[in-house]
This record gives C-alpha cells, sequence and structure tokens, in this order.
C-alpha cells in the first residue's frame, strides 16, 4: 500500500520560514505521467490548492507565489514545499498528494496532513 508521510511543519513567528517534506513508501512502480501536489487547509475553510508539479512544470497558487518553492529528489522519493517569509494567514494543515507511486495500479494518495502555524 502507497503511504505519504509529511514532515518539517511546526510553529514559526510570521517572516519565518519552514521546509516541508512528502516522503512515499510501500510502492512497487511508478508513473511516468504523474503529478505531485500540495495543498492546505485552515480552521473553518475550504482546502485550497497550494503548489503542482505536473509535465515538468510547477504552478503555485497565487497567494504563495514568490513566496514557496516547489522542488523534488527522484532519489529519495521526496517532494519538497520551501516556505519562506511566512505569514499568519499561511496557517493550516498541509497535505501532499501525488499519482506517482503505484502498486497494482496508480492512483491518487494523500497524505495524513502537517500542521503550520504561523504567529504575528
Amino acid at each position: 500500500q502507497v503511504r505519504l508521510v509529511e514532515s518539517g511543519g511546526g510553529a514559526v513567528q510570521a517572516g519565518g520560514s519552514l521546509r516541508l517534506s512528502c516522503a512515499a513508501s510501500g510502492f512497487t512502480s511508478i508513473n511516468s505521467a504523474f503529478y505531485e501536489n500540495w495543498y492546505r487547509q485552515a480552521p473553518g475553510k475550504e482546502r485550497e490548492f497550494v503548489a503542482l508539479f505536473a509535465d515538468g512544470k510547477v504552478q503555485y497558487a497565487d497567494s504563495v507565489a514568490g513566496r514557496f518553492t516547489f522542488s523534488r529528489d527522484n532519489f529519495e522519493n521526496t517532494f519538497y514545499l520551501q516556505m519562506n517569509s511566512l505569514k499568519s494567514e499561511d496557517t493550516a494543515m498541509y497535505y501532499c498528494t501525488t499519482n506517482r507511486y503505484c502498486t497494482k495500479r496508480c492512483s491518487d494518495v494523500w497524505g495524513r496532513g502537517i500542521q503550520v502555524t504561523v504567529s504575528s
């Protein structure tokens, strides 16, 4: 069973930085046509898109563009979200999701999420 585990969250003051990681395990093959996403959900709000990697390109939500950077490491089967210049409105549970890692089939898998808290 494919598993994604987020790490690197925590509490930071406004203007600070955090680097989230999303590590995959439990897979037996790799999907060559894949995406890797970060989403977040703040208390009382709907889940929102943060960043997407697909077809060799990265897209960001307007609210994080210029502050957050997506990166990935195929060798480590991990992708990352570097978050700089954090704001209180970035406080949320952050989730990673991808269809890159497969067992009998390749399907969308989500991590359990990790909390990021930014204090002003």
